[in-house]
């Protein structure tokens, strides 16, 4: 059994590196906001994210993982969303100036 100093160490590492690649994620939804922004598309495509839900669940090895898989990808898909229409504010202010 490992000890809980150990165990809490590697959740740190863990989580420092599912931060930078949610910051990484969320640069890249940023730059999606601007493809969607240039080509007036709206921010929501429910059906890309049924996909990318399926597809997430899918990836979890542990069957029993999946259902929080899931949910950890709707509240992913939301936060993007909402940094998305963030950036798009800012994308429309530059437009007007």
């Amino acid at each position: 059994m490992k000890e809980l100093s150990q165990c809490r160490a590697e959740i740190d590492a863990i989580d420092a590196q599912i931060v930078a690649l949610f910051e990484k994620r969320m640069q890249v939804s940023r730059d999606v906001t601007a493809y969607k922004h240039a080509h007036q598309m709206n921010i929501l495509d429910t059906s890309r994210e049924q996909l990318v839900l399926q597809s997430r669940a899918a990836m979890a090895k542990e069957e029993a993982l999946r259902p929080a898989g899931t949910d950890l990808y709707r509240t992913l898909m939301a936060l993007s969303r909402e940094e998305q229409r963030k950036y798009l504010d800012k994308i429309s202010q530059n437009d007007t100036i």
